[in-house]
């Protein structure tokens, strides 16, 4: 097959997914890398047509790479993930709406073009955590703990575009977050970025028959093949933080060849993952995998749970 990879120069350097890249062309595929960041594009002849059987985005929200992506979309191109998919989950307001309205458990997310509009929240739901609505890697992620707080932060929100704010969620300090790849999950638990603690250092765990429900019901509302879930298991359940596509996949086992037999099978069926029973896992790292109006069947992988 030929592939097209456009990465972001942020991740020229990274595993993934130069990684990918690498076991994909020793099975040999060929692969070519364009960096939408760092090259001048003609847009009108960029999108070659039949060229590539499929186009794989590695990039930041909010860098060039998603508009290429989308012209070779609507040039009938296969992408991955679909890029009307990774457009519904980078924008972070629009995810919470889309999110909310299907069932999951978002917090409650207001949206303002101008920080300064974020006084119109009720002090009530303080305090709040404040991010950009198109950001990633959890940059610029602010706990603000008061409407007095957030008048002292306005010049540090200013120029960062659409935010998102939401009800600060208690919790442990930790967060899960759940990889979906090739029909499989697999959870890891790290550090919050507003609790950060060098001495906590980011490991597999098992994974919860309630959080995988959540994960798959994740991948399925926002129509994801290749995607991560950030979880805080919060005093009333599991709560639904961010959604991100084409994550790092860091402790999945195996990383670069299940994500590169993914976008294989991605580009042999147009985009379209199989459908995939779970197959039962010995104990105790088997999750019953439960049925769900919107659930994509998948197999659940489990860690060993090692202590920190």
């Amino acid at each position: 097959m030929r592939l097209c990879f456009l990465v972001e120069e942020h991740y020229r350097h990274d595993g993934m997914p130069n990684e990918v890249i690498g076991q994909l062309t020793a099975w040999g595929h060929r692969v070519d890398v364009v960096r939408p960041g760092g090259s001048l594009l003609r847009m009108s002849e960029a999108v070659d047509a039949g060229a590539h059987d499929a186009w794989v985005l590695k990039t930041v929200s909010g860098g060039p790479g998603l508009t290429l992506l989308e012209a070779a979309a609507a040039a009938g191109m296969t992408t991955v993930n679909d890029a009307r998919s990774i457009r519904g989950v980078r924008d972070k307001a629009l995810a919470a709406a889309l999110g909310r309205g299907r069932g999951l458990p978002l917090p409650t997310t207001y949206a303002v073009a101008c920080p300064e509009l974020l006084r119109e929240v009720p002090a009530a739901e303080y305090p709040l955590v404040v991010k950009p609505a198109d950001g990633s890697s959890g940059r610029a992620v602010r706990m603000v703990s008061s409407p007095e707080q957030l008048e002292t932060m306005l010049p540090l929100l200013a120029g960062e575009g659409m935010l998102i704010a939401q009800p600060y969620v208690p919790n442990s300090g930790t967060d899960i977050k759940v990889y979906g790849v090739g029909g499989e999950l697999f959870a890891t638990e790290r550090c919050s970025p507003l609790h950060p603690d060098p001495s906590v250092r980011e490991r597999r765990v098992p994974l919860s028959a309630e959080v995988a429900a959540i994960a798959a019901q994740v991948g399925a509302v926002y129509g994801l093949d290749l995607y991560g879930v950030d979880v805080l298991l919060g005093p009333d359940g599991p709560v639904v933080v961010d959604v991100n596509d084409f994550p790092s996949f860091r402790q999945v086992p195996d990383a670069a060849a299940r994500v590169a037999k993914a976008v294989l099978e991605l580009a042999r069926t147009g985009g379209h993952a199989p459908q995939q029973a779970a197959s039962p896992q010995p104990a105790p790292a088997a999750v019953p995998f439960p049925t769900l109006p919107l659930s994509i069947p998948v197999q659940v992988r489990a860690g060993a749970g090692e202590s920190v």
